[in-house]
């Protein structure tokens, strides 16, 4: 299968500076987004350094004879040693971290996604949009559990409250999972200030009318903006032809 992919990210309509980052590897063997948090300064740093720390990690070790989900899983532990070192040596930064989602497509093995916090991915096939990453959110874990409904998790007010992020010497476990990819899928990687703003079915217009793919990301982006664009949004597609 040929990958064709865009990425694009905008500031929004409230926020001053983009906290944001994303990686494409030009070869689409990878990709990554994520959402700093932590001030002005250390948002934008922490999320830097996770995007720039798996590119590293992951060119470096390509052709290593360990398997794609231990190179996933073994970057984004890196990523995390490396904003902790870069938080003891700027106290000012001591409560910067980040979300992540990354997927890595290495053939001949099963394409391979990690993710810590609640930058998602999404997976578009024939009209239909699933979420294929779980959230580590407090609203996620209640959604679960039947605390909460998924209408009530949109507005609820702990509905930014991350259970997981890099970032964090209490970080026990990094998220992976192959996936399950056939010709004609779409991928949707993105940080929360898309999700915030537009419901899956908007999600999935987007994707579903949009063939081209620069025009997809961007039409997501100002769909975003559209209702309200209150956060950093940043998404990247990748279409399996």
């Amino acid at each position: 299968m040929k990958l064709n992919f865009t990425g694009f990210s905008d500031p929004g309509l409230i926020r001053s500076n983009n906290q944001d980052a994303y990686y494409i590897d030009p070869q689409g063997r990878f990709f990554v987004v994520a959402d700093g948090m932590g001030g002005h300064a250390g948002g934008e740093e922490a999320s830097r350094i996770a995007t720039t720390e798996i590119q590293a990690y992951l060119l470096a070790n390509w052709q290593s004879p360990k398997s794609s989900q231990e190179l996933l899983e073994q970057a984004l532990w890196g990523a995390n040693e490396a904003i902790l070192h870069d938080q003891q040596n700027h106290p000012e930064r001591a409560d910067m971290g980040t979300t992540v989602v990354a997927v890595i497509f290495r053939a001949p093995e099963t394409p391979w996604c990690a993710h810590v916090g609640d930058s998602r991915l999404y997976r578009f096939r024939e009209s239909h949009l699933e979420q294929v990453t779980e959230d580590h959110t407090w609203v996620a874990r209640a959604i679960k559990i039947g605390d909460i409904t998924l209408d009530e998790a949109r507005s609820h007010p702990f509905r930014h409250v991350l259970s997981r992020c890099l970032g964090r010497e209490d970080l026990h476990q990094i998220d992976v999972q192959p996936l399950d990819v056939k010709a004609g899928d779409r991928f949707l990687l993105c940080s929360d200030g898309l999700t915030e703003e537009l419901v899956e079915h908007k999600i999935a217009s987007c994707l579903q009318d949009t063939p081209w793919l620069d025009k997809a990301a961007i039409s997501l982006v100002e769909a975003a903006k559209d209702q309200g664009g209150h956060d950093n949004i940043t998404v990247i597609i990748v279409s399996l032809d």
